[in-house]
């Protein structure tokens, strides 16, 4: 599971098995996590979370998207 960024209390990652999917990103944070779509950024699954910390968690994706396709692009190719 490489993790892409660290903010604050979250960790955002992928699960190696998720090659085939769609670019996505989990995010973690205690017991809760998430799972977004990337390009648009959109909420495939709150895990836990409020309504209003997954709006915190999806500008902080929209904030670093970059960063996180080239994350995915590197460890899965293409």
């Amino acid at each position: 599971m490489p993790t892409v960024l660290t903010i604050g209390p979250y960790r955002f990652f992928f699960y190696a098995s998720d090659r085939d999917e769609p670019i996505h990103v989990h995010v973690e944070r205690d017991d809760n996590v998430a799972k977004f779509w990337i390009g648009p950024t959109r909420l495939q699954t709150s895990g836990g979370f409020g309504r209003p910390e997954l709006a915190r968690i999806q500008k902080l994706i929209d904030e670093h998207e970059n960063r996180i396709m080239e994350a995915w692009h590197g460890y899965f190719g293409g």
